[in-house]
C-alpha cells in the first residue's frame, strides 16, 4: 500500500509519470509506454493524436513507432487491442516477422534494445476503449531474466501498473501537444452542462460569435468537426472539468489545520 499512495496523491499525469517510471525501473522495467484511447474502431488502430499516450523512451524510438505508425505493425500492441491480461514478450519474440511493417519493428526494436519486457492490457467497461502498457527491460537483462522477475513479482506488478492507469485516467495533464486554452475549456464545459451558445455568451460576459470562436477554436485544436465530439475528447483527454493540480486532492487523515493547533 504504501507503494500505491504516491498514485492515490499525485495532483497531475507528469507527476504520477515521472514516480511510475521511476518505480518500475526498480523492477528492472526503465522504459515504459502507455497508450489510452476511447477511439478504437473494430481492429483499426486509432489515430495517435486521439490517444493519451506516455513514454520515457527515446525520442528517435517514438518518432518511428508512433510517428511513423509502426505500432500498428507491433505483435504486442495487436495484442493489447483484443485481449485483457499480460503477457511475456516471449510471444512477440517466437513470432516470424512477415509483412514489410512487422520486419520493420522487428529492426527498430532491436535498433534500440527494445527486446526483453512484457506488455499489460487493461480491463476498461467502456465500448471502443483500449487502454495498455509496455515494459521494456533494462538492456542487459533476457527475457529468461524478465519471466523470472515477473514469476516472482509479476502480481505486484501488475497492481501497480493498473492503479496507474487508473489514476492516469483521472487526473489533469499539463504536457499534450494539443491543450485547450482556458476559455475554450470552459465554454466546452458549459456546453456539456446543456448550455446554448446565448447562455454561454451571458455567463461569461462575451457576445455569441465570441462563444463560436471559442468553440471553433477548440474543435480545431482537437481536429473533430463538432462541438460534441470536442466534449467528448476534451473530457477522454482530461481537459475539462479538471482539479487545479495546485490544490491538494487528498487531506491527510489525522493532519490538522496549522491555526488548530495554537493555544487558545
Amino acid at each position: 500500500m504504501k507503494r500505491q499512495r504516491p498514485y492515490l496523491t499525485a495532483r497531475s499525469i507528469e507527476d504520477l509519470w515521472e514516480y511510475h517510471t521511476r518505480l518500475m525501473a526498480g523492477f528492472g522495467f526503465d522504459r515504459l509506454l502507455y497508450a489510452y484511447t476511447c477511439f478504437q474502431a473494430g481492429s483499426h488502430f486509432s489515430d495517435p493524436d486521439d490517444a493519451l499516450i506516455l513514454t520515457n523512451h527515446h525520442p528517435d524510438y517514438i518518432d518511428a513507432y508512433i510517428g511513423n505508425g509502426l505500432f500498428r505493425d507491433a505483435p504486442m500492441t495487436k495484442w493489447a487491442a483484443q485481449n485483457v491480461g499480460s503477457i511475456s514478450w516471449r510471444y512477440m519474440n517466437g513470432q516470424l516477422a512477415r509483412s514489410r511493417g512487422e520486419c520493420a519493428v522487428r529492426d527498430l526494436n532491436q535498433r534500440f534494445n527494445v527486446t526483453a519486457g512484457y506488455t499489460i492490457s487493461f480491463p476498461i467497461a467502456i465500448k471502443r476503449a483500449v487502454g495498455g502498457i509496455g515494459l521494456a527491460a533494462r538492456p542487459g537483462l533476457t527475457q529468461d531474466d524478465v519471466d523470472a522477475i515477473w514469476r516472482d513479482r509479476g502480481d505486484e506488478l501488475e497492481t501497480l501498473n493498473h492503479v496507474a492507469h487508473l489514476a492516469i485516467t483521472q487526473l489533469p495533464a499539463t504536457g499534450q501537444s494539443r491543450m485547450l486554452t482556458r476559455r475554450q475549456s470552459e465554454v466546452l464545459e458549459l456546453v456539456a452542462d446543456g448550455k446554448s451558445v446565448q447562455d454561454i455568451a451571458v455567463l461569461i460576459g462575451r457576445k455569441p460569435a465570441t462563444v463560436d470562436k471559442h468553440l471553433r477554436g477548440a474543435r480545431e485544436s482537437l481536429r473533430v468537426e463538432t462541438t460534441a465530439q470536442a466534449v467528448r475528447k476534451a473530457s477522454v483527454l482530461n481537459q475539462i472539468f479538471i482539479v487545479d493540480p495546485g490544490k491538494p486532492l487528498i487531506k491527510e487523515a489525522g493532519r490538522r489545520d496549522r491555526r488548530e493547533t495554537l493555544p487558545r
